[in-house]
């Protein structure tokens, strides 16, 4: 989400963004909402992580209580900092560390020293579009990098075929 906010940052203003973070969606509470100011424009933004506040950011959009511009959900209760792919930690083992604070900690802090911050600075994606993309919000952009809604039936496990 923020580097995807810094990118829109620069992309609609045409300015370069000074203040890189945006402390508003950090941390771990499990559903976190903000007003991004991004020139005259205000982007409605909102981060959930775990199914279950996923389904209420689903719900309030789908019930109209909801007007998010942009939506980020992580499956992983504590996002991907508690992730699948991190070390897993006994319920027996006890510590008086908050692991996930520390790891959240640390990847804020590798990112703040990290020389490359912004998405459409990385060589790898500017050569993306150069070469097949063509730019951002290109024809083909659209069509292989955004998804849309489309109302499916329900498909039931149960049923013999």
């Amino acid at each position: 989400m923020e580097a995807a906010l810094r990118t829109a940052y620069e992309t609609i203003t045409g300015k370069e963004l000074k203040k890189l973070n945006f402390e508003e969606i950090r941390g771990k509470k499990g559903i976190k909402k903000a007003t991004i100011k991004i020139g005259d424009i205000d982007v409605k933004v909102a981060v959930a992580h775990g199914l279950s506040n996923a389904r209420k950011i689903m719900e309030e959009i789908k019930s109209g209580k909801a007007d998010y511009q942009f939506v980020e959900i992580m499956a992983c209760p504590g996002g991907c900092i508690m992730g699948g792919g991190q070390p897993i930690r006994s319920s027996k083992q006890k510590s008086k560390y908050d692991i996930r604070e520390l790891r959240a900690n640390c990847l804020y802090d590798i990112d703040e020293k990290s020389t490359l911050r912004k998405s459409h600075e990385n060589p790898a994606i500017q050569k993306l579009y150069k070469e097949y993309l063509e730019k951002p919000g290109s024809h083909k952009a659209h069509e292989l990098l955004h998804t849309t809604y489309k109302p499916r039936e329900k498909y039931n496990l149960n049923e013999k075929v």
